[in-house]
């Protein structure tokens, strides 16, 4: 540990051990010559029963224990009757990862053709599945071998290896009413839409949880206080909150960090990286990168005035269905309750006009004794949301506005996946078995227009699916980082974690995180080879 006039120095320093951050540090420390320092706020937990236990991912995913969540709550959303609620992710080594519903879903093909066009072919689909494949050791079952990784650092369970009679009735429900097929994987890139019994989870073989801190800080990398093993430079500083990035001129030379009660600065020799999450928009504008007007109002000096830090957050929506359920159908295997969940389906929106291949609606089978609940997320919403910083103290919570069904046609949206999708659905699972009953909304309810809209907003659940409020486009397109991650502005400053999505994924977001993070990573390594060449052909030959 640095004393205050101690100047300490490394090559990366990495603010956070979420799924970017960690296979970044993990990564770039390979090469036994470059040294990282990674800051975490929290502990790791990775020993603790309630993070290694699957079984307990439904508990976190509703509880957010202090413990092991930043602590905070969002403004009141207008779009849904003033309601609030919470803004908080993982506050421990892995982050999202390690308290997340484990859910492992890719964005198909057609999201990295959006990314493609705009951000050139590194975010192409085929290099994509590329960096999944190398990410990824999967268990499972699928049609087509050649689209998984199966030596990666990242487990990914397909489960249950069984699934129940609750899951198969539900799928076939599933399938007769939307006439899309049965199918085995849901991220293989030739079948992205159709019911399914198995999920893809980030679980190791035995059900343990597999979290960003298991697969990239585990014992083969670090020790249990942090330090790198085996000649690898990698340091984690637990328990450190960083409060801003320090600059030379528009340059990004270090980080000012509170550990232990005392505030530090550690240098970093070639870039900081923010992999922070949801709090990454907040450590650029308290860094002095953000809208003028509102950064002067906090007392923060302008270093680079960009208004589009912290605009375009979105988050999926998350609305259920409840269904009475027959007694004798067990909602889990008997002897696999890591398999969490009772089938589900990945359709298209509905709604006249739109794609009618194209992924947008997401359906999770949550089954319970003598109830299965049906969440239901829109993945492609058109409402924005905004991050805003209310002063120059980095402890006190920012305004974060999610904009829940600030547009119409989200809410439009959503009631069409109850009166297309769920009314359907409701109606083949009774005739398939008549102990299934819809009682929440009642089919009465989504024939009522003006009912089902008040049942939405009553029911509307807070999704930990936040993007894009830093998002990676050219400046007048509204960007906050270029294409390789680079903070507009400024230099030797990146940011990689979903923060950057530039268009909604179409799925849970570990795996894009996970696909930023190596992306990045590499990116790095190739411009340090080419620096290295330079460096190399520059320097005078002996004559």
């Amino acid at each position: 540990m640095p004393t205050n006039d101690q100047k300490q120095y490394f090559d990366y320093i990495v603010i956070g051990t979420g799924p970017a951050g960690a296979v970044i540090a993990k990564t770039l420390s390979n090469d036994k010559k470059t040294s990282v320092l990674v800051l975490e706020a929290g502990d790791n937990n990775d020993r603790d029963r309630p993070i290694k236990d699957s079984t307990f991912a439904p508990e976190l995913e509703e509880n957010f224990f202090p413990q092991y969540f930043w602590q905070g709550e969002g403004t009141p959303q207008e779009g849904v009757d003033d309601r609030s609620f919470e803004w908080t992710t993982g506050r421990l080594s892995g982050g999202g990862t390690s308290i997340n519903g484990e859910q492992y879903v890719r964005p198909t093909a057609a999201v990295f053709r959006e990314w493609e066009r705009l951000l050139g072919p590194q975010w192409s689909p085929r290099q994509a599945l590329r960096r999944f494949k190398e990410l990824e050791k999967y268990n499972g079952k699928t049609n087509n071998p050649a689209v998984h990784g199966y030596r990666g650092r990242i487990d990914v369970r397909q489960a249950p290896v069984n699934p129940t009679i609750m899951a198969k009735k539900l799928v076939l429900a599933m399938k007769r009413a939307t006439g899309f097929p049965e199918i085995l994987d849901y991220n293989d890139p030739r079948t992205p839409l159709g019911p399914f019994t198995r999920w893809q989870l980030t679980q190791k073989p035995n059900g343990r949880r597999e979290s960003a801190s298991t697969a990239f800080l585990s014992a083969d990398m670090i020790t249990p206080d942090g330090r790198g093993v085996n000649g690898r430079k990698l340091r984690v500083y637990y328990r450190t909150t960083a409060l801003r990035v320090l600059f030379s001129d528009k340059r990004a030379v270090g980080v000012e960090y509170l550990r232990q009660g005392k505030c530090f600065s550690t240098y970093a020799r070639k870039k900081v990286i923010i992999s922070a999450g949801i709090n990454s928009a907040q450590l650029l504008m308290l860094s002095g990168i953000g809208p003028a007007a509102q950064l002067k109002k906090a007392g923060i000096p302008v270093l680079f005035n960009n208004p589009n830090v912290g605009k375009h957050l979105r988050n999926h929506t998350l609305n259920t269905a409840v269904f009475t359920t027959n007694r004798n159908d067990p909602p889990l295997p008997p002897n696999d309750p890591n398999a969490l969940y009772t089938g589900g389906a990945f359709l298209p929106d509905p709604t006249p006009g739109s794609h009618p291949r194209r992924r947008a609606v997401q359906l999770i089978g949550i089954g319970s004794n003598g109830t299965l609940t049906i969440a239901i997320l829109y993945l492609r919403p058109k409402s924005r949301g905004s991050i805003v910083i209310q002063n120059n103290d980095p402890l006190k919570i920012v305004l974060a506005d999610e904009g829940f069904l600030a547009n119409p046609a989200d809410l439009k949206a959503v009631k069409n996946i109850y009166k297309t999708y769920i009314k359907e659905i409701a109606t083949q699972l009774a005739q398939i078995d008549p102990a299934y009953q819809l009682i929440s909304p009642s089919p009465e309810m989504i024939d009522d227009d003006a009912q089902l809209e008040e049942y939405i907003k009553e029911d509307f659940d807070h999704n930990h699916h936040q993007q894009s409020a830093l998002r990676m486009a050219p400046l007048k397109k509204g960007g906050v980082v270029d294409r390789q991650g680079r903070v507009h502005g400024v230099k030797n400053l990146i940011v990689a974690d979903d923060s950057l999505v530039p268009f909604t994924v179409d799925g849970n977001t570990s795996a894009p995180a996970y696909l930023i993070g190596l992306t990045i990573a590499r990116q790095l390594q190739v411009q340090k080879q080419k620096t290295f060449r330079s460096k190399i052909r520059s320097e005078p030959t002996e004559e």
